[in-house]
């Protein structure tokens, strides 16, 4: 089910007529894109099957950062996008040269981490004549890793995430979406035909609470094991989530870093862990920021939505480019951990390693059967 109130870049857009090929994309600021996006290739996720691809690769749909434009670009099959597209549909003969109504292109995408969607958005960057009609988006929950022809049987049940819904060319197409379940794949469909570039998958992590007790001990701010960022400070040069994505960073911007500040105070992040845990050990990395890393960083942890916060790590000196490890001295319970870096800068990653208490596992579980899992 979809939001009214979300933009909706209905129809068509003006041809190319050079310069910056962004400067007429349209857009809106959408309120769930602070979300963690379930469909990112960090975590896993791939489009792992599509009925058509002829002018460009369903992988291109996740690809990170924006769409490119290059307007010389083409190949034996005609102009190259970055984006996916199919060929035109055509219908059964010349007395009915239309594709009938029911005629339509689908990809199916496993998300990178199971979890509760709350917007989708279809963007159709550089597709101006060519993008689809309209699109829908489906969902469904599937354990295990399923191959395409399961995702194709019959007696699958799919979930309608974004009706059937008119969409408009070189533009992001954002859906809110409000489905209380916990879902591993779509299934991206397209009226009749043409191109979409990019899509992105705004949620919460649900994470599989038997894998995580199978683990024992894991990363538990990890996004893909249900931690996320409820506020930060400052995310002026990179988001507080990379904090907690998967694997070491790779570059400066694969990190978080603030603007230089010119007061007293300092920068933080605060976290909400995947459920009550006790935290035993702490990584806190600068990798790549060398000239700009955080100088000290500090720990608080706090147990419940109002209990009191606490000191975990005391203010503690940061070397650049350098990953930082912190054995506590015993196991500290917490729901939610708050980093303050001092007086500003970044840190590339934050890993807290622990496990899950009797009650966090508990109330995981329950909430895992509330979404369906």
């Amino acid at each position: 089910m979809t939001d009214a109130a979300i933009p909706r870049f209905t129809g068509d857009a003006s041809p190319y007529a050079g310069g910056d090929p962004y400067a007429d994309h349209r857009t809106a600021d959408f309120p769930f894109t602070h979300l963690v996006d379930l469909a990112d290739r960090r975590l896993g996720a791939g489009v792992i099957a599509a009925n058509d691809e002829f002018f460009a690769e369903r992988e291109n749909l996740l690809k990170p950062g924006p769409a490119v434009f290059d307007p010389e670009h083409f190949g034996h099959k005609g102009k190259i996008m970055d984006g996916w597209e199919t060929r035109r549909r055509r219908g059964v003969s010349a007395a009915e040269p239309h594709p009938t109504p029911d005629d339509h292109d689908w990809a199916l995408v496993r998300l990178g981490a199971p979890g509760v969607i709350r917007g989708i958005v279809l963007d159709t960057a550089h597709f101006r004549g060519n993008y689809p009609q309209a699109v829908s988006v489906e969902g469904a929950s599937f354990p295990g890793s399923p191959s395409p022809e399961d995702l194709l049987a019959p007696d699958v049940k799919w979930t309608a995430l974004v009706p059937r819904t008119p969409v408009g060319g070189h533009a992001a197409n954002g859906f809110a979406v409000d489905a209380e379940q916990r879902f591993t794949h779509l299934r991206i469909n397209q009226h009749p035909d043409g191109g979409i570039a990019r899509l992105r998958v705004y949620g919460e992590v649900a994470p599989d609470p038997a894998w995580l007790t199978a683990l024992g001990t894991f990363d538990l701010a990890a996004l893909e094991n249900g931690g996320q960022v409820e506020d930060a400070s400052d995310r002026f040069y990179s988001p507080a989530t990379n904090t907690i994505q998967p694997g070491r960073s790779r570059k400066m911007d694969d990190g978080w870093e603030t603007r230089r500040r010119r007061d007293r105070g300092n920068d933080w992040i605060r976290y909400r862990l995947a459920a009550q845990s006790e935290i035993r050990a702490v990584e806190i990395d600068t990798a790549y920021l060398k000239g700009n890393s955080a100088g000290w960083a500090a720990l608080s942890v706090r147990d419940g939505e109002d209990g009191d916060w606490s000191e975990a790590l005391p203010r503690t000196r940061l070397q650049p480019d350098t990953n930082h490890r912190f054995v506590l001295d015993g196991p500290v319970r917490a729901t939610h951990v708050r980093i303050d870096i001092f007086p500003d800068g970044g840190i590339s990653r934050l890993r807290l390693y622990g496990s899950l208490t009797d009650e966090g596992a508990t109330g995981l579980a329950a909430h895992h059967r509330e979404l369906g899992g």
